[in-house]
């Protein structure tokens, strides 16, 4: 689905922001699981209808290094967190959610070559916002996400502004 497409209303949703950071210290090519939306699920509820599920990897804070933010290895390739392809088939088929948010540079994990996580979720209808910025600010429940995104015929996607209220 092209972005002139989307329902706009679907761009003002509830966000469950899934921490994996400590992981992401000991694996860098670490991606959010079924696991790990069934643990958020069992200390916040089920996920809200139409929310936005966000992970906060902690990648933002490698921003300001190219290099460091691509997580490129000696032998060029890179690495950083993201979804799983079961975890992106759960959130499309399972539960009614909007979108995703990452703080990376991908909804995939870096070092996929086959973009499985894209196929399924972009796939289903659905929209992402990648390289997002201070998601360890946003609680964990309770924030609404407002996402400023272009209405640009046929295109894939553009820069957008991403807003997080809550309390």
């Amino acid at each position: 689905m092209t972005a002139e497409k989307i329902d706009p209303a679907s761009f003002v949703a509830p966000a469950a922001v899934i921490d994996i950071r400590e992981r992401v210290k000991r694996d860098t090519d670490a991606a959010v699981s079924i696991d790990d939306l069934k643990a958020w699920e069992k200390a916040h509820g089920r996920l809200p209808k139409g929310c936005a599920v966000c992970l906060n990897s902690g990648w933002d804070a490698r921003a300001g290094d190219a290099k460091a933010f691509l997580g490129t290895d000696g032998a060029n390739k890179l690495h950083f967190p993201g979804f799983s392809k079961p975890a992106a088939e759960f959130l499309a088929i399972e539960r009614d959610v909007a979108g995703l948010l990452v703080d990376t540079l991908s909804i995939d994990t870096g070092a996929a070559t086959d973009f499985a996580v894209h196929k399924v979720w972009l796939g289903a209808g659905k929209w992402a916002v990648e390289c997002v910025a201070n998601l360890g600010k946003v609680p964990p429940s309770g924030a609404t996400v407002f996402v400023g995104a272009p209405k640009v015929a046929t295109a894939s996607g553009g820069p957008t502004r991403v807003l997080a209220l809550w309390g």
